[in-house]
């Protein structure tokens, strides 16, 4: 596909357009894998929908970790649909070009929910770490204006730590070809194509990545290292399993989560000789990946929630 001959090699402060080349070397097979991430996006839209559903539908079940999980499920569909809807229309409809300012908006929704759902997971961790260890105290601790607080405040500091990246790109300017050789438009992906010193991208980027993301995962891994420590505590080998397996998924899926995450970050600035498509794929799959699981494990791996989904497909409504 010769994309480059609809993109002047001209000089522009802001170019009007960027092209979106999808994944480098897999172009043959677009249309395949088009259609995991579509069955893959078709699968976080009915979980996390059924989860939404669910969960603002039965009162019984507005308490702090239902009310989180909610949070969670419409950062997971804010997430996964700000980059599949355009990934797919290049994937199937040839359909490259996106709008500059279209590209900016895509990147800052992408890195705000993605800060935001790190943040969902932090407050569902702490949530887990007072129902354990500080059971008689859990209402008072988590009220609902706690927890107001707690939501806006995921959000508020995604928005902060994020706009800076548009200022930022606003300020670089764009010479040459704007072809971008992702399926989505993101902070270095974009940063990249200027003809200007991106040294202050990389360095904010970095210390967005490693203070405030990074910090997030020593925080998560404190509060479950609390929670086993109490589980193994306690008296019945029963309740130890069930603690274990639970938590072992939320781990697992919070792995999912941030380890393709850091390795794209770091393979923007520092991994030369990984290959295209490796980090490409990689992107996709930790905004793809946690809004499909998550429902599977923070929801339906809910005796309460899973009772409620058996009954409301029996028709017990």
């Amino acid at each position: 596909i010769m994309l480059s001959a609809s993109v002047p090699n001209d000089t522009a402060f802001h170019p009007s357009i960027f092209i979106l080349l999808g994944i480098p070397g897999m172009q043959d097979q677009h249309v395949w894998v088009a259609i995991s991430f579509c069955s893959m996006y078709i699968l976080a839209l009915v979980g996390n929908g059924t989860i939404l559903y669910i969960i603002t539908r039965d009162r019984t079940l507005h308490e702090p970790m239902y009310l989180f999980l909610c949070l969670l499920s419409i950062t997971d569909l804010v997430l996964c649909s700000t980059t599949l809807p355009k990934m797919l229309t290049i994937f199937w409809l040839r359909s490259h070009i996106i709008s500059y300012p279209g590209c900016l908006t895509q990147m800052f929704f992408v890195h705000t929910v993605f800060a935001t759902e790190s943040a969902v997971l932090l407050a569902m961790a702490f949530d887990r770490y007072v129902a354990i260890c500080r059971p008689l105290h859990y209402t008072s601790i988590l009220n609902a204006t706690v927890i107001v607080k707690i939501g806006l405040a995921c959000v508020v500091r995604g928005l902060l730590f994020v706009f800076p990246f548009v200022i930022l790109i606003e300020h670089l300017p764009f010479c040459g070809h704007h072809i971008i050789p992702h399926t989505y438009c993101e902070h270095m992906g974009i940063a990249k194509l200027a003809c200007a010193s991106i040294k202050p991208n990389t360095i904010y980027g970095l210390t967005v990545a490693l203070s405030v993301t990074g910090m997030d995962v020593v925080l998560i891994t404190t509060s479950y290292g609390l929670i086993l420590q109490a589980v193994l505590h306690l008296p019945s080998k029963d309740a130890q399993f069930r603690a274990f397996s639970t938590c072992g998924a939320h781990i697992c899926v919070i792995l999912v989560f941030y380890v393709p995450a850091f390795f794209s970050f770091f393979t923007h600035r520092f991994g030369h000789r990984v290959p295209p498509r490796v980090h490409i794929v990689l992107a996709n799959l930790y905004l793809l990946a946690p809004p499909v699981l998550n429902p599977l494990v923070y929801g339906i791996n809910t005796k309460q929630i899973r009772l409620r989904i058996f009954g409301f497909f029996m028709g017990k409504r």
